[in-house]
């Protein structure tokens, strides 16, 4: 008797298949085509499930910013615990923090390099937009309570808005550079700019 397949399971497996093709040859190339081929399935089974390449685009970014979310969400909790710890363990576990929006390993790097195609796809998809806008003030949310938190500055000062910019302007920078010239800014140079920001912030 034929196995009966798992909905959840077809998504993931789909997703995935995505990420790979996005990875080697771009978001723009990930038609519902080649990542059926990618997936192995026929066009029709893919087509069960998404109908359209927006479709899957942005069920397979929204696993991705929900991946993201919950790595996030889980550091923040650590470091809101960390609150009259010492200085040096704060900007640790910020750093930390931190690197989930870097590609500091295979995983991350693939989340940087498929965010970076969506995004200049989402200029000019309005089917994409809204959710390359929440990435986006998801990203400055989180930021901004790591500052609080490392800096001790109140979440309403005016200072923690220029910081939040700052920051977020070095993690993209960081990010872009670290995916387009991975021999020129690797893992490592990411920590440790991002370290010695940290550290500056918090003399």
């Amino acid at each position: 008797m034929p196995r009966k397949v798992d909905a959840d399971e077809r998504r993931r497996h789909v997703v995935e298949a995505l990420f790979r093709v996005a990875v080697r040859d771009g978001l723009a190339r990930a038609s519902l085509r080649t990542v059926a081929d990618e997936a192995g399935l026929n066009i029709g089974s893919l087509r069960h499930y998404f109908a359209s390449q927006s479709d899957l685009m942005r069920f397979a970014m929204r696993a991705m910013l929900e991946q993201v979310g919950e790595r996030m969400r889980h550091g923040l909790a650590d470091l809101a615990g960390q609150r009259g710890a010492p200085a040096a363990q704060r900007i640790r576990t910020a750093g930390k923090l931190l690197g989930e929006l870097l590609p500091l390993d295979d995983v991350r790097r693939a989340e940087v390099t498929v965010f970076l195609d969506f995004a200049a796809l989402a200029r000019t998809r309005p089917d994409l937009h809204d959710l390359a806008d929440e990435a986006a003030r998801g990203s400055r949310t989180a930021v901004r309570r790591i500052l609080a938190y490392v800096t001790g500055l109140s979440p309403r000062a005016r200072a923690l808005d220029v910081e939040t910019e700052r920051l977020l302007s070095l993690l993209d920078g960081l990010g872009i550079n670290a995916v387009l010239h991975p021999d020129l800014v690797t893992a490592d140079d990411a920590v440790r700019v991002v370290d010695a920001h940290l550290r500056a912030l918090a003399r």
